[in-house]
């Protein structure tokens, strides 16, 4: 939900029609979304006793979730440096999870 409201924000012709009446909704949406993650946080933690998988699956949903939704969004596909990053990023969470 936080990703949302980021890039529905990310949308808005000015920063200043963020405080417009009518996109109030994405406050509701960011204090809904991080109830929502520090409740995932501490329910992840409590299961596994491990933070760093509860960290590694955080930021593989974000690797998910982001370029996916900037793709629907924006129209938009990564440009080089953009996707070199984004690459990296998947190969170092992979690696992250595998390698004990």
């Amino acid at each position: 939900m936080n990703i949302l409201a980021e890039m529905l924000a990310a949308k808005l012709p000015a920063a200043a029609s963020l405080f417009e009446t009518k996109n109030l909704y994405l406050f509701a949406m960011i204090f809904v979304g991080c109830a929502l993650l520090l409740f995932g946080y501490a329910i992840g933690y409590n299961t596994t006793k491990n933070i760093w998988v509860v960290t590694a699956v955080a930021i593989s949903a974000l690797l998910i979730i982001e370029p996916t939704l900037a793709y629907i969004l924006f129209h938009q596909l990564p440009e080089k440096g953009a996707l070199l990053g984004f690459l990296l990023g998947a190969v170092g969470l992979i690696v992250t999870l595998v390698w004990r």
